[in-house]
């Protein structure tokens, strides 16, 4: 129970990675507070929760990419349980395999706005309340961030500015004992990598080459993400913040 009565912040906790970490964070003895624009799932998820352990979670609608609402709303989180242990900003998008010259510049400010502006008001959120705590941030950029991605260059920019940020952060909050760090993962089996697939001429065939470009022949689950992150958000990294870490089956050794 390395969470034990701490409590975590997961923005876009219903689905995917998010979920990963909500799980995973909840069975170390968490309580959870869920961001999701879904609500009905992230209510799914938080009765769910509840149900195995009484008033350990709770579920707020919120479109990160409407900034004022994910101000407002990340006030209400930070109040639900009086304390913030950890915030992960795991909320995004990926829009569909797309070349530069057919993605306009009001396309790639929403994509920024979802993808980056929001870990950083986000984050600007918990300031206060992550250094009573001396708690942690994780944010979950992409392997994109640093190895590029073909007719993604809006997607991989957004998440090169989250772990640039990351490191800036991580160099501002640590005379207060805040860590921050990232995670780059390569390809996880989320609705989200479902859903840019199927904007592919062959969605299954190239589910299939993109679980091979992992070396260990798969994708990650988005509970592997959420261990990552259990494990950068507890002491078990106490000397570790401002990094990028590359959770990618190998995928970048031969990339």
């Amino acid at each position: 129970m390395r969470f034990e009565n701490k409590v975590v912040i997961v923005t876009g906790g219903a689905k995917g990675i998010g979920l990963g970490c909500v799980e995973v964070f909840h069975d170390e003895g968490a309580k959870v507070i869920i961001l999701d624009r879904d609500h009905r799932s992230a209510e799914e998820v938080a009765g769910g929760l509840n149900h195995k352990r009484r008033n350990s979670a709770a579920a707020y609608a919120c479109d990160v990419g409407d900034l004022t609402q994910l101000s407002n709303t990340m006030a209400l989180a930070i109040n639900h349980f009086d304390r913030v242990d950890c915030l992960i900003n795991n909320a995004g998008v990926h829009p569909p395999d797309t070349p530069i010259e057919k993605t306009n510049a009001d396309e790639v400010v929403d994509l920024l706005k979802i993808n980056f502006v929001s870990t950083y008001v986000a984050s600007m959120a918990v300031i206060d309340s992550i250094k009573r705590t001396q708690g942690t941030i994780v944010n979950i950029s992409s392997m994109t961030a640093v190895l590029g991605q073909k007719n993604s260059c809006a997607y991989a920019a957004t998440k090169g500015a989250q772990l640039s940020f990351t490191k800036a952060l991580a160099l501002e909050l640590a005379p207060f004992g805040v860590r921050v760090n990232a995670v780059l993962p390569s390809n996880v089996d989320t609705p989200l990598m479902r859903a840019w697939a199927s904007s592919l001429a062959d969605p299954q065939s190239a589910l299939q080459r993109i679980a091979e470009l992992q070396p260990l022949g798969r994708m990650a689950s988005p509970r592997e993400m959420g261990s990552i992150c259990l494990f950068l958000a507890t002491t078990d990294s106490s000397f570790i913040t401002g990094q990028g870490i590359i959770a990618d089956g190998g995928a970048s050794l031969d990339y």
